[in-house]
Formats: C-alpha cells, structure tokens, sequence
C-alpha cells in the first residue's frame, strides 16, 4: 500500500475514534430499553426520516432504520450536548426527557427492518470507489460496510449516496462536529474520490433499485 493511502487510512480511523467518543457514549453505557417508549417518540423522528426509517433516497433525510443502538445513542447525545451541530434535530433531541428516553429510541431505531430504495449516484466509477473503500474504509466499516456496534462506527451498506457525500464532505471541511484542532481525516481525497468512494459504499447491500433521481447534488439539509 502506498504511503499516502496508509496516511489516509490513519487519518480516517482518527476521524471514526472522534466521532464515536465525541459524546462520551460507550456501547456499554446504555441502560435498558423499553421500546414502547421508543415507538412513542419515534413519531416525531418519522416526519423526515419515513415511519420506516428508510429516509429519503435523494439524501435530505439518512437511512437510520437498522443503525447501530451505540451509534444512534452516540450521535443523539453529541447533539443533545452541541459536540454535533445540527440544528434540524436539536430541539427534538432536546426534548427527550433523560438519557433513558434516548435509549428507548434508539433501540427502536436500531430494531427497524433495513428496507426501502438505496439512493445511489451514477456508477461511472465503482471501480476506483471499489479500490478506495477496501484500501482505506473495510478496515472500520467491514467488507459488507454494517459496521461495528462496539466500536460505534456505523453502518453504512445501501446509506443514500447523496447523503454520503454530504457527510464526507462535511468531515473534511470539519464542520460536521466542529473539532478545528483535530487532523482533518478525509481532506486527502479529491472530489471525484470522494464521489467514486460513496457510490460504491451506497451500493453495499442495496435492497431494492434505485429511483431515477439519484444526481449527486447536494440536497443542502444540514443533517
């Protein structure tokens, strides 16, 4: 492997490890869940990301039926706490009443069949996306990219493409989480990288065929 590949690779499981201790939430800490209670506040989550949690395939909205209970925990804390910006979810996260109501939810998230459309890009470049995500990504995000709970890196197998890109983009301008001290982890690749590598992730366990619309414009949500 190259040696810029292999700095890549070590800036990108920088990246992972801040996001995921980012909240202070370990897979361990969740206390028990009744997913009752999670259905309940799932209603409000439904309005934008679909009563299936497949969200939308045009990437305004992500996929979060089927995440990880550790990283739905994880990234609702980091808002709840302002270590994530996100200013669409921030009143609603605010509004769970404690750290169990969180738990709930996320367990119900977590519980939701993985089913819908993947918003995929134009596959004119999988194979140099192939190539990246197994030099630089597999490692963390698996060969199947359904992640690892214990680790909190999330699942990212049939995540919509448009939405990938936003979110890589976003890490390698660092103004997802707002850590400016930290090595920004994926400012190594180019544009055309980057879009090669999330269509091919999108497309890792896609369920259903895509719809026509998958252009790779940014939907400007600041999920």
């Amino acid at each position: 492997m190259s040696q810029r590949l292999s700095l890549r690779r070590l800036r990108i499981l920088a990246a992972l490890t801040v996001l995921a201790t980012a909240s202070g939430a370990t897979a361990e800490d969740a206390p028990s869940a009744d997913l009752v209670s999670g259905e309940r506040i799932w209603q409000r989550c439904a309005v934008c990301h679909g009563a299936d949690g497949a969200g939308r395939p045009d990437g305004t909205f992500p996929r979060i039926a089927g995440q990880h209970d550790s990283v739905v925990r994880a990234q609702l804390a980091a808002i709840r706490s302002g270590t994530r910006s996100n200013p669409v979810m921030q009143p609603h996260v605010e509004d769970l009443v404690d750290d169990r109501e969180l738990a709930d939810v996320a367990a119900y998230v977590a519980a939701l069949p993985r089913r819908g459309a993947c918003g995929l890009g134009p596959g004119n470049d999988l194979e140099r996306g192939e190539r990246i995500y197994r030099e630089t990504c597999e490692s963390c995000h698996g060969d199947d990219g359904l992640g690892d709970a214990e680790r909190l890196v999330p699942v990212i197998s049939c995540q919509h493409y448009a939405y990938l890109l936003r979110r890589a983009r976003d890490l390698a301008s660092w103004s997802r989480n707002g850590h400016p001290a930290t090595e920004r982890p994926l400012d190594a690749f180019t544009d055309p990288e980057l879009r090669a590598v999330m269509d091919y992730a999108a497309r890792l366990g896609a369920v259903a065929a895509p719809p026509d619309s998958t252009d790779a414009s940014d939907p400007g949500h600041p999920d």
